[in-house]
């Protein structure tokens, strides 16, 4: 853990003796912002999240963020770089210090594909799943299950792999992951596999209507029709949008039937409207 920070001149601040230079601000959301830096030392760019922590509690919860990073060392989960924790008066802030990937996230990249009038090709959305899939099962492997699985809160690497951030959704203490929990993981899935095929989530037109998604939830899901999918792929996302928990996949089976379709290397495209 790095507990050396200090604040020096022109905007560059030190942790664990490395001095980063403040590029811009990335973004904010409640109590914590994010910004872009980069690292004097190696010349790479990072995302420095800043959580700003009133109480006591508020340290604890940024600690066991951190804790859950240091927890995985896993192709799909976001590494923790450093971590400090800096006072402020009679208040602190928690600092965690993460890689930084150009494309954004999984969300980012749905959008910029809808813009143009395009989609993920079947191809691209096995893969990405398969990748969703393995860090979910490195996560329920330590007992854990990630509370806010969704496309805005899956990275793309700088070779287009899946990374899960927000692990400060575990942070509430060791969960068993059997049953209804893993139930309501692949269900959380099946929506991100949702919106990898249609380019918005399967409730967000009941949401934008204002009726009620929890009741929304408890009916089968229509699944839209369209000749950029497969059955194969068809059938998924039925297995993980049914309305019987018991009935869906657990990840372990879930990974197995992928594997199985996954295409050949090849080169990435996408499918015109």
């Amino acid at each position: 853990m790095g507990h050396a920070l200090c604040v020096c001149s022109r905007g560059t601040v030190i942790i664990d003796n490395k001095r980063y230079l403040f590029i811009q601000k990335l973004g904010e959301g409640g109590f914590s912002y994010v910004d872009l830096v980069e690292g004097l030392h190696d010349g790479h760019f990072y995302a420095l999240k800043r959580i700003l922590c009133h109480e006591q509690q508020d340290r604890e919860e940024a600690q066991r963020e951190a804790d859950m990073h240091r927890l995985f060392h896993h192709p799909n989960i976001l590494r923790l770089v450093a971590y400090c924790l800096r006072e402020r008066g009679t208040k602190h802030e928690a600092w965690l210090l993460l890689p930084f990937f150009k494309r954004g996230t999984l969300w980012n990249e749905i959008e910029r594909l809808k813009d143009k009038g395009n989609f993920l090709t079947e191809d691209q959305i096995l893969q990405l799943l398969l990748g969703i899939c393995r860090g979910l099962e490195a996560i329920h492997a330590r007992g854990y299950a990630h509370r806010d699985l969704k496309p805005t809160n899956i990275l793309l690497g700088d070779e287009g792999q899946p990374i899960l951030m927000d692990l400060g959704s575990m942070n509430q203490a060791c969960i068993h992951v059997e049953g209804s929990r893993q139930a309501l993981a692949l269900q959380s899935l099946g929506c991100v596999l949702y919106a990898m095929m249609f380019g918005e989530g399967p409730y967000d037109m009941v949401f934008q209507k204002g009726d009620s998604v929890a009741l929304a939830v408890q009916n089968q899901l229509s699944i839209p029709q369209s000749p950029r999918h497969s059955s194969a792929l068809r059938q998924l996302l039925t297995s993980m949008m049914t309305v019987d928990p018991q009935q869906r996949p657990p990840v372990s089976l879930l990974l197995s039937q992928l594997e199985a379709l996954q295409p050949p290397a090849s080169g990435q495209h996408t499918t015109q409207i």
